[in-house]
């Protein structure tokens, strides 16, 4: 595995890629020209969730004889990556919590929506369960206890938590005073783990699917709508792509729009490489032979690049190594 950034023909986007890594396991980032489609690019955001679907989708893409790459990227990066035909193919639109600020890119047909990849996750904030025991169970008893929670909010990595900062900055749930401690996946769960080992009051942002909803006894907040969104910010993830993918990379646009998972297989395979130290490929590839019935739906009307019927190669795939 080797380190790369990302190849941006942009300028600016170009100096703003410095602060980020890019990850490239195998083939090129190259986009698809021409009238052909050599292979396909990934964003990914270094969320376990989006990892292992993109895994997922490079490893059947692979061998349906695409060459594939992943390029780790903040969100709005991600984005402009996009629009710049800099990358092909992104799996972590979430909804409602991306639609605001980056309503724009899909207003000027910059990126295009090709399917949906995840339903029912939820995305909001969380505390858990003995502090919601202690009375606070809502945005808006959190004001209250601003010293118990030192008036921090824990969340993920900057460009990832929009609705929140511009909660704080209306002083919605009178939390304008309060910080957004923005790190990252890891670094916020292991402040969570830190603070419930020392029996401390924590908030923070959680969503589903994660295996934090397994391993922390976690309750989500209610009252938090007018931020992000009803039902504990019910959203949908769906897979975006480059304006123009559709056309460029039909058949491996078709296989990205059947691409999709439920609740259950993410948290599945979630849990194996957070809990249990699995590496995303490995989960990826285990995941699949779990579920056949679901590979064979992902591959209806698909083939390999050279036109052949998909699901036999990778049927022969997943029985490798068994």
């Amino acid at each position: 595995m080797t380190l790369r950034r990302a190849p941006f023909r942009n300028g600016a986007l170009l100096r703003a890629s410095l602060l980020v890594v890019g990850l490239s396991v195998s083939g090129s980032a190259q986009a698809a020209v021409d009238g052909t489609c050599p292979g396909v690019s990934f964003a990914d955001l270094g969320w376990t969730d989006i990892a292992l679907a993109t895994t997922t989708a490079r490893q059947i893409l692979d061998r349906l004889g695409y060459e594939t790459s992943s390029d780790l990227l903040a969100l709005g990066i991600a984005y402009e990556a996009l629009r710049t035909d800099d990358v092909d193919v992104f799996m972590g639109n979430w909804q409602p919590a991306q639609d605001v600020e980056f309503a724009q890119y899909y207003d000027e047909g910059w990126v295009e929506v090709l399917g949906v990849n995840l339903e029912g996750a939820k995305y909001t904030l969380a505390v858990p369960s003995y502090v919601a025991d202690a009375g606070v169970r809502s945005f808006d008893d959190l004001a209250a206890h601003a010293e118990e929670f030192d008036s921090s909010i824990h969340a993920i990595e900057p460009g990832s938590n929009e609705q929140l900062l511009q909660m704080i900055a209306a002083g919605r749930h009178g939390l304008g005073d309060w910080e957004l401690i923005e790190t990252s996946e890891q670094a916020m769960l292991a402040a969570v783990d830190g603070a419930i080992q020392d029996g401390e009051w924590i908030v923070f942002l959680g969503w589903e699917p994660h295996p934090m909803n397994r391993n922390i006894e976690m309750t989500y907040l209610e009252g938090g709508d007018d931020t992000m969104g009803p039902n504990f910010g019910g959203s949908t993830v769906r897979t975006i792509a480059r304006a123009g993918f559709n056309e460029d990379c039909p058949n491996a646009a078709k296989f990205m729009s059947q691409l999709n998972f439920d609740l259950d297989y993410e948290n599945v395979g979630m849990g194996r490489i957070l809990d249990e130290g699995v590496s995303v490929e490995d989960t990826a590839m285990e995941m699949m032979r779990q579920h056949p019935e679901r590979v064979a739906r992902w591959l209806e009307g698909v083939t390999t690049r050279e036109g052949d019927p998909a699901l036999p190669a990778i049927e022969a795939m997943l029985a490798e190594g068994q």
